[in-house]
């Protein structure tokens, strides 16, 4: 029987109804009933993901708004002012991250997370040596590397040693695959309160664990050269939760840490014994327990 012609009417038009539009700037429906947030910037679209409630998708076009046109950008609800502290937090947080970043906050909805944990390290925030550094002093070292001329280069990836990634950031099964497939994505926060979050996988190919995509954006912001230092560290707050952190230090001429020309790098022999070592936030990573198991262990490849 033919169900088309006997109706007389077209059956896509029936069962396609015209989408309601919404009453809200950068917020179009969605065929699923969920509600997407748009902004554009210089002629281009930039689809900001899509949310249950269409009061959501509102807020997160001005969020986007106020981080891609400042001051001057129209929202949908009172945009932040410097003069309510909350609003003010909320600004900086805006500001101490790139467009990219934040987009990506508001598709994967980790932006009020993030947000909140940034304001929580501002209230606990105390200065050691100058910086703010949140419970920095309550932290454990979990290890250390000297990064290789591939680590910094083109690459964009970095090598995690296979102990410490098997032990620290292990995978299930599941989540390994070949390079660019698969994988987690990290949260890492810096010395300043700001979060990296960096793709975590292992590439079959190489047998390797690397830190991918966000970390070529890390190696120009921290300036990091070949042979300088990067540190993972770890607390928990009071709702034992672990916070992952990430901290750097550019090594100069003359150093305890040494690169060698080759792609294995190691701790030289002679620091074994030395008081010195590399200190991070007043901190002698070199001789600290969590350090101490990284010395004379070469890069996994």
């Amino acid at each position: 029987m033919d169900l088309g012609s006997s109706s007389g009417s077209n059956p896509t038009e029936e069962i396609s109804p015209k989408l309601p539009s919404s009453s809200y700037k950068g917020v179009v429906p969605q065929h699923n009933g969920r509600w997407g947030a748009q902004i554009y910037e210089h002629h281009r679209r930039i689809w900001l993901g899509t949310f249950a409630d269409e009061a959501e998708a509102a807020r997160a076009y001005d969020i986007a708004a106020q981080r891609f046109r400042g001051r001057d950008a129209a929202t949908n609800f009172p945009p932040l002012t410097e003069t309510d502290p909350e609003n003010a937090s909320e600004l900086t947080f805006l500001s101490a991250h790139s467009k990219v970043e934040i987009v990506d906050m508001l598709r994967k909805h980790t932006y009020h997370e993030e947000l909140r944990h940034s304001r929580r390290n501002q209230q606990l925030g105390r200065n050691v040596g100058g910086r703010r550094t949140g419970t920095w002093s309550e932290r454990e070292l979990l290890f250390y590397k000297v990064v290789t001329p591939s680590d910094v280069g083109k690459l964009n990836r970095l090598v995690i040693p296979k102990q410490h990634a098997e032990k620290h950031f292990p995978l299930r099964e599941g989540d390994k695959g070949e390079e660019g497939n698969k994988g987690v994505l990290l949260n890492f926060e810096d010395a300043e309160g700001k979060v990296w979050r960096f793709r975590y996988s292992y590439w079959n190919s190489s047998q390797s664990y690397v830190l991918t995509k966000g970390w070529s954006r890390f190696v120009k912001d921290k300036g990091l050269n070949p042979g300088d230092v990067v540190s993972f560290w770890r607390y928990f707050d009071g709702s034992d939760m672990m916070q992952l952190l990430i901290d750097c230090k550019n090594v100069q001429p003359g150093e305890e840490f040494a690169a060698s020309s080759s792609s294995d790098v190691q701790m030289n022999e002679s620091e074994e014994n030395d008081d010195q070592g590399v200190r991070l936030f007043g901190v002698n990573i070199a001789s600290s327990p969590g350090g101490s198991s990284s010395r004379g262990n070469t890069e996994n490849r």
